[in-house]
């Protein structure tokens, strides 16, 4: 498997996104959908990344920065055929590095709170993010669950 910084223009990673935005309104009400499409994807303030296995799409993660001292992570999400290869791990440990790089003290991210979303939960947890409370423009839904990692030395 390789990361790789992608330029979201790809066949592959551009329905690997539609696919997640799918899933996403199908599990959570509209007000309640934070995932961001390619168009916010490729803004300035974010960084993209894409995880192969030769030709094949494995996953993708995104970190957008909230300020010089927090980034939220976005955007993760595993091919189906790709499940359980340690895919989101290797991602989310390639975006927490990144964080770490650019001096952040926090990493936050926001994930849903139904049951579907609870594999998420717990490679989060098991990361060490721990549930916090709405950061940046976010507001308490009972949809969403916020969790945070604290990047200091």
């Amino acid at each position: 498997m390789h990361i790789v910084a992608d330029d979201l223009t790809g066949h592959a990673i551009r329905a690997l996104l539609e696919d997640h935005l799918r899933d996403m309104h199908a599990q959570s009400p509209p007000e309640s959908v934070h995932a961001m499409d390619v168009a916010r994807l490729s803004r300035p303030d974010v960084s993209f990344w894409s995880a192969w296995d030769g030709e094949t799409l494995l996953g993708c993660a995104a970190l957008r920065e909230l300020d010089a001292t927090q980034g939220e992570l976005k955007s993760m999400r595993t091919a189906p055929a790709s499940r359980g290869r340690g895919v989101a791990r290797a991602l989310l440990a390639h975006v927490v590095a990144e964080a770490r790089a650019r001096g952040y003290a926090r990493l936050s991210l926001e994930t849903g709170s139904q049951p579907g979303f609870e594999p998420a939960r717990r490679l989060y947890a098991s990361a060490g993010f721990e549930r916090c409370a709405p950061f940046g423009e976010y507001v308490e839904d009972p949809y969403s669950v916020f969790m945070t990692l604290d990047l200091r030395p």
